[in-house]
């Protein structure tokens, strides 16, 4: 019976190895994710939101390249830290991060990219996501997206976005990159072949079905309302970066929703572009509502459908009329870019280059005047 003490001793070796392990400091980071961008609050400034879980010290230390180690204070019973950090504008920065008991670093982590510049959620339809016929990358390599959950450096197809092809959005971010000298991110949450209505809040009545059922039911008077998803997964991406954590929301929509009974749906299908503008309008002010700040949206005038229906008047009139009256400010107009960019209704890699240009063009505008007026 020689085995047993053989036994007992690996028995008791394992044991001590996983009491030795539960001792170990423990360092773990939550915020900041790899190549994620924080809003930057003026020209020169932002900060950095550093999150964690930390065991077997008293104090976690933060740095940057070139500064010097900050303290963040750990709550001793929940075992976490979490603080805003200023940071300058531009980036990537590699951050630095370690556990500090009795004055020694006991654990460590860095996050190799974080940036402090521009932020945008971008929503809409097939033409503001996934869905152009080459897909595209950033080229200058300061451009990252947001799925709602990881950051990554922009390339088609850009997570949180439908469609598997190409989008505008690097070349919207190099453009601004190039200009401002700053990291760009961008979340993207469009949807390809969604209404207006299909993007309202969870219950919000609608007088009439869009050409698809995706994201509305019929209710027991036999009615139609909203089911509210698209609209989650918009508020989602507010939420996750925080207050006042973008500089404002895309969007580009417009296809579904104009011409529709030109274009061979059913007539019962087709809204007025007043009844447009009614429900952007409201899309806008839930936004607002529920993020607690007035998130700046931007409208494109986009309807085009093919070169035989290359605008519809009366739906620019409402996407123009919403930023008219102060509720948005004046995207592109996308029904500019006719056949040479297209790939049918979509964009080829030449449409999505100068989609992108034209975004950056309108934001850029925007961005001059606000970054004039801030502090610093």
């Amino acid at each position: 019976m020689m085995f047993r003490p053989i036994v007992l001793a690996l028995l008791l070796a394992v044991f001590s190895r996983l009491v030795a392990s539960a001792d170990e400091p423990k360092l773990k980071l939550t915020s900041p994710l790899d190549y994620q961008v924080f809003q930057r609050q003026n020209r020169a400034q932002g900060a950095i939101l550093v999150a964690g879980r930390a065991e077997g010290g008293t104090t976690v230390e933060v740095r940057l390249p070139g500064q010097e180690w900050q303290s963040l204070p750990v709550d001793a019973e929940r075992k976490e830290f979490q603080a805003a950090r200023a940071a300058p504008a531009g980036g990537w920065y590699k951050l630095e991060v370690r556990l500090v008991a009795n004055s020694l670093p006991v654990a460590e982590a860095e996050v190799p990219h974080v940036g402090v510049g521009e932020v945008f959620i971008v929503a809409g339809q097939s033409d503001s996501c996934n869905y152009g016929s080459e897909k595209q990358k950033t080229a200058g390599g300061k451009v990252a997206s947001f799925d709602g959950a990881r950051w990554a450096l922009a390339e088609d197809p850009e997570p949180g976005g439908g469609g598997k092809g190409g989008s505008f959005m690097p070349a919207f971010g190099d453009a601004l990159a190039a200009k401002y000298g700053v990291p760009i991110g961008v979340a993207p949450c469009g949807l390809g072949a969604t209404s207006v209505r299909q993007w309202l809040p969870k219950g919000t009545p609608i007088a009439n079905r869009p050409t698809t059922t995706a994201f509305i039911r019929t209710t027991a008077d036999g009615k139609w309302e909203a089911t509210g998803e698209p609209f989650a997964g918009l508020m989602r991406r507010v939420e996750r970066l925080g207050p006042h954590g973008l500089r404002a929301i895309l969007w580009h929509q417009g296809e579904s929703d104009a011409g529709q009974a030109r274009s061979g749906q059913p007539a019962d299908r087709q809204i007025t572009g007043q009844q447009y503008r009614q429900y952007l309008e409201q899309l806008i002010r839930a936004s607002r509502t529920q993020a607690g700040w007035e998130i700046p949206w931007f409208v494109a005038q986009a309807t085009y459908h093919s070169e035989q229906d290359p605008a519809d008047e009366e739906f620019r009139a409402a996407q123009k009329a919403v930023c008219d009256s102060g509720l948005a400010l004046l995207g592109p107009d996308t029904d500019s870019l006719r056949k040479e960019f297209r790939a049918g209704v979509h964009f080829n890699a030449r449409g999505l280059q100068a989609h992108g240009k034209l975004w950056a063009d309108k934001v850029g505008e925007y961005l001059d005047k606000v970054l004039a007026n801030a502090k610093n």
